[in-house]
C-alpha cells in the first residue's frame, strides 16, 4: 500500500532523524511499540470479535466495566474505561437504545447516574467474553508462559507507576 512502511523501515528512519539529539531511544522504542501493539490489538478485536455484534472497542469496555461492577456510577465507568464523561454519555445512549444498558438516577443524589446491564446485556457479555478471551489467547500465542508473565508484570508496573503522583515532566520547550 502506498505510504505504508514496515516496522523496520520506520525504525531506521526514526534513528536517522533523531541522530545527535539527546534521546532515550530505548524508552522511545518501548513506548512506541507498546502504542503500536495496543492499536493493533484493538483493531484485531474490533474486526474479529466485536464487529459481528455491532460493538466498538469503547462500547465493549463500557459493557465490561458495568458487567464487572454491576450498579455503578457513570463517572466511575468513564474513569475505568479511560474516556471522558461526554464520550460515555454517547456510548451509554447507544448501548441503552440497543437494550444492553440501563441508566437511573442515584437514589441519594439526583445529579449522579447509575449504570447497569439489562438482562440482554448480561447475556451478551456471558456469550461474548469467552470469544473475546479466545482472541486474547490468540494474540499472545507466540509468547512463552514466561514471556507472558514478564510482559504482564512489566505492563502492570508501567500502569501503577503512572497512577502514582509524580513530579511534572520536564518541558522540552523551556
Amino acid at each position: 500500500m502506498a505510504g505504508q512502511h514496515t516496522l523496520d523501515e520506520t525504525e531506521r528512519e526514526v534513528s536517522a532523524r533523531l541522530a545527535g539529539l539527546p534521546i532515550d531511544l530505548a524508552a522511545m522504542a518501548a513506548v512506541s511499540n507498546l502504542y503500536r501493539a495496543a492499536g493493533a490489538i484493538r483493531n484485531h478485536f474490533e474486526r474479529s470479535v466485536l464487529a459481528p455484534h455491532d460493538l466498538t472497542w469503547t462500547g465493549w469496555v463500557v459493557l465490561w466495566v458495568v458487567w464487572i461492577w454491576s450498579d455503578v456510577e457513570a463517572r466511575h465507568v468513564a474513569a475505568e474505561a479511560g474516556i471522558s464523561k461526554g464520550t460515555l454519555t454517547g456510548v451509554a445512549t447507544t448501548l441503552e437504545t440497543r437494550g444492553l444498558l440501563s441508566r437511573r438516577t442515584h437514589p441519594l443524589d439526583a445529579r449522579r447516574v447509575l449504570l447497569s446491564l439489562t438482562p440482554s446485556g448480561r447475556r451478551l457479555m456471558t456469550k461474548l467474553f469467552p470469544l473475546f478471551n479466545a482472541q486474547e489467547a490468540h494474540v499472545i500465542r507466540g509468547l512463552t508462559t514466561r514471556e507472558t508473565k514478564v510482559m504482564t508484570t512489566a505492563l502492570r508496573k508501567i500502569v501503577m507507576g503512572l497512577e502514582e503522583p509524580t513530579e511534572q515532566p520536564v518541558n522540552a520547550g523551556s
